[in-house]
């Protein structure tokens, strides 16, 4: 099969794929998938959920009505992604929800680390939409933040953006056990 494309870009999205740690390159033998790092998965869901509450906590302080028009709309856009069973367009909307919040927040810079945490950590999240953290679940998550936030509860936005969180960490154990050969422990 040919895709008609340049060397640069496929070049240029290998190197992107191993600097992310998803891909092995080894010159004159080929390219080969990553298995997923528990290791670092362990550890960017601990460096997220601390960089994620402490936004959602200055979220909460910041939160204007218009803010609050556009994190409903985003909601309202999950739950016509559930229903018409768009699992890619929630999974890119569940990201723009946490994105907004640091945006509210003015801090973009604590979403551009989460950004780079996030390759191995979406592997497993991708993983666990069908059934270990539905989208519906995490919908209801995402509506319960929105709450807190509306009321401006800075103690309520912590609970619920840390519950949030820790449905990841909670999945991991689940689905390596399920896929024993993709995962390693380094």
């Amino acid at each position: 099969m040919r895709f008609d494309v340049s060397r640069q870009p496929v070049r240029e999205a290998f190197i992107k794929l191993a600097e992310n740690g998803l891909i092995q390159i080894r010159p004159q033998r080929g390219s080969y998938v990553n298995k997923i790092s528990l290791s670092q998965v362990r550890n960017g869901c601990f460096v997220r959920q601390a960089i994620e509450c402490a936004v959602a906590r200055r979220a909460a302080t910041m939160i204007t009505d218009s803010h609050c028009y556009q994190l409903e709309q985003n909601l309202n856009q999950q739950r016509t992604a559930i229903e018409r069973k768009q699992l890619n367009d929630f999974f890119q909307l569940d990201d723009e929800f946490h994105q907004r919040l640091a945006q509210i927040a003015d801090c973009q810079l604590a979403w551009d680390t989460i950004e780079n945490l996030k390759a191995t950590m979406d592997r497993v999240r991708y993983m666990s939409l069908d059934h270990v953290s539905p989208p519906e679940m995490l919908l209801r998550q995402h509506l319960e933040i929105f709450d807190a936030l509306e009321k401006r509860d800075v103690a309520a936005v912590d609970i619920a953006m840390t519950h949030h969180l820790q449905e990841i960490s909670g999945s991991v154990k689940l689905i390596s056990q399920e896929n024993r050969d993709w995962f390693s422990e380094e």
